[in-house]
């Protein structure tokens, strides 16, 4: 699923229809991309030189001490890697977003047909015919991090977070409060996965990574 294939197709390719597989494999070009900027920076760093650092002495001439072919091709290198990283997250992020989009719609179908048929039987409209709803989803996760150990996958739509769920959900700031009082506790998370709902037990933990869950984590448009 290439950047060619991209504007070939005249937008993101997640067009005709995105599925879970699509998603996992800009997660992987994702990976792949901040690994080969890395190894540019590592390349920069053994030369002991930045970005930024001039290439030419006090006289104005070109520095004897660099190999000047190198730090200029990894610096070039970067800044077009930092341009595609900055795309396949669009990429990522839409494709998130149509998939909960396509799966609402079938569960408004399903809700229908389940009320219909309820009601043929003389059984009213239970509100336990009600899906449940997810508020955010799931866009990343680091491994070896505490969400990857309770076993949250990308892709997973989040129906309650502790004491964050459908009712309360304002912003994300919900569930950073939750996770900041919650360090070290376990807190129950409920999820939706390939339209199953899952109970997990996810442990907020100062890991190697950074923040406490080692996942990124994006509301759901309605």
């Amino acid at each position: 699923m290439s950047e060619k294939e991209t504007r070939e197709s005249g937008g993101s390719p997640e067009a005709s229809g995105v599925t879970v597989s699509d998603i996992q494999e800009l997660i992987r070009r994702k990976e792949e991309i901040e690994a080969q900027i890395k190894a540019n920076y590592d390349l920069l760093e053994s030369k002991g030189i930045g970005m930024n650092e001039p290439l030419v002495d006090c006289e104005g001439y070109p520095r004897a001490d660099v190999d000047l072919y190198q730090v200029r091709t990894a610096r070039h290198n970067i800044v077009c890697l930092q341009n595609d990283h900055k795309a396949v997250m669009k990429q990522v992020e839409e494709a998130l977003h149509q998939l909960h989009a396509r799966d609402k719609e079938k569960q408004a179908r399903d809700l229908a047909e389940a009320r219909k048929e309820a009601m043929s039987h003389g059984l009213g409209q239970s509100q336990d015919l009600s899906p449940a709803q997810a508020f955010a989803i799931v866009n990343s996760i680091s491994p070896g991090s505490p969400a990857s150990i309770a076993g949250l996958q990308v892709a997973d739509e989040i129906v309650e977070f502790g004491s964050v769920n459908t009712q309360n959900f304002q912003s994300l700031q919900n569930i950073g409060t939750v996770v900041q009082h919650s360090e070290g506790k376990p807190l129950n998370v409920t999820v939706i996965r390939r339209g199953e709902k899952h109970q997990l037990r996810l442990v907020p933990t100062r890991w190697a990574g950074k923040g406490l869950l080692g996942c990124n984590i994006i509301p759901l448009q309605r």
